[in-house]
């Protein structure tokens, strides 16, 4: 039979953790968004529901929580 040898590999090796820091033009995008969201909803809603939609999955999709433009 054959032996298996394995071995054991750190986790932290090579990896670096970049401290997360808010990005002012991150949250500054996120409140054009949010403000773009507001008026489609005010103006018509139910015409603009499938533009909403688009805006809200790239809010969720490409900024982080910690961004938060209402904080």
């Amino acid at each position: 039979m054959a032996k298996v040898f394995t071995i054991p590999v750190p986790t932290t090796v090579g990896r670096k953790r970049r401290e997360s820091t808010s990005d002012p033009r991150n949250v500054a995008g996120q409140r054009v968004l949010v403000e773009a969201m507001r008026y489609l909803t005010q103006s018509d809603p139910v015409t603009n529901r499938q533009a909403i939609q688009l805006i809200s999955e790239h809010v969720r999709t490409r900024f982080r929580m910690s961004d938060s433009p209402l904080g």
